[in-house]
């Protein structure tokens, strides 16, 4: 006698890219679609907008990943049934350059958080974990040796923000001069994830995730999935 099987919960993963695409969304892609079969989650990946933000679609997932997006990837109808999504419980995961898009739509702003500045080039620096108490923070050691593309973020764009990671910048060169885009760093506290409960849905951001490899990364994937886990249930996870 055979058994319906359902997964966990449901993933919309969108990257569609309206200024850089990174050279990483398909590896990006294949590893969502990945840990959603280790970790028993159905996914479905898009770059077609007008396919999916819409009431009726968008009520089929629990959370929603923006993936490598970049510039302005929704129109003015496809916002509101994003809004309405987060406000009725719905959950976002902001993966990199996800804050290097829609500048000029202040909810969304706010729903990542902080918005991308500038970069220096890619390069080896100290990670730090500030808050081991999310799910999948907990195998990350205390400081840790990571590669990546080091996003230089402008002001909080909420007062509810909780840190994940932080990037040591005496590790590495954070200044920048490139496109038109003056970088000094942000000092003591650069922040590289968090999280929120946002509008009455969940947040979570992470800046990790430029280069190809690192989505072969386990760390970095079991980071990626706590995030998406939060987001799609909303279950606390204590390390300690």
């Amino acid at each position: 006698m055979s058994c319906a099987h359902a997964e966990q919960f449901n993933v919309l993963v969108f990257s569609k890219t309206a200024g850089w695409h990174h050279e990483s969304i398909h590896a990006g892609v294949t590893a969502v679609e990945q840990l959603g079969k280790l970790h028993d989650f159905k996914t479905f990946w898009t770059e077609d907008a007008g396919r999916v933000f819409n009431d009726k679609e968008l009520a089929k997932y629990q959370a929603v990943v923006f993936l490598l997006t970049t510039g302005d990837v929704l129109d003015d109808g496809q916002q509101a049934a994003f809004e309405r999504y987060i406000r009725a419980g719905g959950g976002f995961v902001g993966v990199h350059s996800a804050s290097d898009t829609e500048y000029g739509w202040p909810w969304y702003t706010s729903l990542v958080g902080r918005m991308f500045h500038t970069h220096p080039a890619v390069q080896t620096a100290v990670l730090k974990v500030e808050d081991r108490n999310f799910p999948g923070m907990e195998r990350f050691a205390a400081r840790s040796l990571v590669t990546e593309e080091w996003y230089e973020f402008g002001p909080p764009r909420s007062d509810q923000l909780k840190y994940l990671l932080t990037v040591d910048e005496s590790t590495y060169k954070p200044e920048t001069a490139g496109g038109g885009r003056q970088g000094k760093g942000m000092g003591a506290f650069h922040p590289v994830s968090w999280y929120q409960n946002y509008d009455h849905g969940r947040s979570f951001y992470t800046a990790l995730g430029h280069l190809p490899a690192t989505y072969g990364d386990p760390v970095f994937l079991h980071h990626l999935y706590g995030g998406i886990y939060w987001a799609a249930t909303g279950r606390a996870f204590k390390a300690e």
